[in-house]
């Protein structure tokens, strides 16, 4: 009976995820491919004649693949020596862990910021210019390559760095051993293990460099994106719906490349049966060489956010260099940015909460469930497609299918969005932490007494805490600094943050713009600064609770 019972409750989850991804994923896109097939008198392929025939059209996506392609290959090679530095070198661990903080930081801030930045730092009367002499010309290719850079930097440094903790480094002992040069050792005991998780990185890299609209909007200049031909359409003067979903339908392409090539990349995955860990030789020019390239990386990414701590702080830049405050506190005192900064604080933190629950749910089934391998298939199938779908699609879609509705404008179609959208990475995390945990848990539980519910509150639940606080602070992040989306559908009302700047930008208000991009990092910091001390509590108890465990042991064993 109990087990029947916690069958039904699993499939009863199942069909909650299924009809929350059902009416917010699938139903949107079949209205865009509605749209984009729709002709006066029926269906064809009108729109996608008309849209592709452009000139403009073709140049806006050869650009997109040219600067998304670069883009993603010299951000996987920096992520790389960033990565190399952390795992290969002896360098002291404080630098180490300030090393892998770094490389992270730019992920709190919104990407249409990075433009901005770029602009203040290496425009014509920019900080760095000015005082360092560089002499770039930023609008345009050269203004896209350093904001992709920044915004795929972490990433890529994400993927490399978590993949080399799994390198079995005994294996380069084995090759000196056998007589293998330096360089062969490194491309056959480094290079050829990461070979799969490199190449998803690119992939990974390209696409979202390929479908970002935050830093082109600020920076592309002349060179226009497929990203900016889309936002034209659906948000010119002149609105076209049929034409922008075919713009949308087209930036669906790279989506669909890259679920096949993720998956054919799996194969190159190198797995092995147990990881050893080596005392790494001692080479003081080895650890000076890789220390050296990671802090010359890290200077020209951080260098681009000195200016947003700086301009608020000065009459007017670079006219009237005085000291002031009153930026601070004129922004501060404006009741409608403490409006739109409240309204994106309440939409991150619901938005953390559902966004739990959704991707709980859907890891209880693919991990702890008996249910039929189609369901465990469809979950998985959904986060393959949501990790790999566009913003600025998912945004368009819901602008088209929601256009009238009682959910046009509303906090709960902004949140609804944000969880869909990132939904793929919690759900993976969740998973993977459920799987590790022993599989007869329930089982016992049942056997004992206790309804399915309450072995997951007061045994499965507590013992994933730690990654609970991470899928919270991932979602709140993310809500905090997305753009791509919810400038489609966010109201005067409902404005958030992000969708603030970008209003901003069209007045020429970068103070407002850097107060408001410092207000989303240090919301961002403390939220995550917070999460994680309730984590390190969680584990700081655990080990606490384990030592009292072998104490008494040894205590009856005496």
């Amino acid at each position: 009976m109990s087990t029947l019972l916690k069958g039904r409750e699993l499939k009863a989850i199942f069909i909650a995820v299924l009809a929350i991804f059902a009416a917010f994923l699938a139903l949107p896109f079949v209205e865009i491919i509605y749209q984009a097939f729709s002709t006066g008198g029926g269906f064809g392929f009108d729109h996608f004649a008309t849209m592709l025939s452009e000139r403009n059209f073709a140049t806006a996506f050869g650009n997109s693949i040219t600067i998304a392609s670069v883009s993603a290959l010299i951000s996987t090679i920096l992520a790389f020596i960033l990565a190399y530095t952390i795992h290969y070198t002896n360098l002291n661990g404080k630098l180490k862990k300030a090393i892998q903080v770094l490389a992270l930081a730019p992920m709190f801030l919104p990407t249409i910021t990075y433009g901005f930045a770029i602009i203040y730092s290496l425009g014509k009367q920019g900080f760095l210019t000015k005082n360092l002499g560089i002499n770039i010309d930023i609008y345009g290719f050269n203004g896209l390559l350093i904001g992709y850079l920044i915004y795929t930097l972490p990433i890529a440094f994400l993927l490399i760095f978590n993949a080399m903790k799994y390198i079995d480094k005994k294996f380069m002992i084995v090759s000196k051993v056998m007589g293998d040069s330096n360089l062969k050792t490194f491309l056959q005991t480094i290079i050829r293990p990461l070979l799969g998780t490199m190449a998803a990185s690119f992939v990974q890299c390209f696409f979202l460099c390929f479908t970002d609209y935050g830093i082109p909007a600020s920076v592309g200049g002349q060179y226009q994106v497929i990203a900016t031909v889309l936002y034209e359409q659906m948000m010119g003067s002149i609105p076209d719906f049929n034409r922008g979903a075919v713009v949308a339908i087209v930036m669906l392409l790279p989506s669909i490349i890259s679920i096949a090539l993720l998956c054919y990349l799996q194969k190159y995955n190198v797995r092995y049966s147990k990881i050893s860990q080596i005392e790494l030789k001692v080479n003081k020019l080895r650890d000076a060489f890789w220390g050296a390239l990671s802090a010359i990386i890290l200077v020209m990414v951080l260098s681009m956010f000195i200016v947003i701590f700086l301009m608020p702080f000065i009459q007017e830049w670079p006219y009237r260099m005085a000291f002031t405050t009153e930026h601070i506190s004129s922004i501060l005192s404006d009741s409608a940015i403490i409006d739109v900064y409240l309204n994106s604080l309440f939409v991150a933190a619901l938005t953390a909460v559902i966004g739990l629950f959704v991707s709980y749910g859907a890891a209880l089934i693919t991990a702890r469930s008996s249910l039929a391998g189609s369901s465990k298939f469809t979950v998985n199938s959904i986060a393959l497609i949501t990790n790999t779908i566009p913003g600025m699609v998912i945004g368009i879609a819901y602008l088209m299918l929601f256009s009238g509705s009682t959910l046009q404008n509303t906090f709960a179609l902004i949140i609804i969005c944000n969880v869909v959208h990132f939904f793929s990475t919690p759900y993976l995390m969740l998973k993977s932490s459920l799987e590790k945990l022993n599989k007869s848990w329930e089982n016992t539980a049942l056997l004992m007494g206790d309804s399915w519910f309450k072995t997951l509150r007061r045994i499965i639940t507590p013992n994933i805490k730690t990654t609970i606080l991470e899928v919270l602070g991932y979602y709140f992040v993310n809500a905090m600094v997305t753009i791509s989306a919810v400038i489609f559908i966010a109201g005067a009302q409902t404005m958030v943050i992000t969708a603030k700047i970008k209003e901003l930008q069209y007045f020429g208000k970068f103070n407002e713009i850097f107060v408001l991009s410092i207000l989303i990092l240090l919301t961002n910091l403390v939220v995550k600064g917070l999460l994680g001390l309730l984590a390190k509590k969680r584990v700081t108890v655990k080990k606490e609770n384990n030592n009292k465990i072998t104490k008494t042991k040894g205590e009856l064993a005496v």
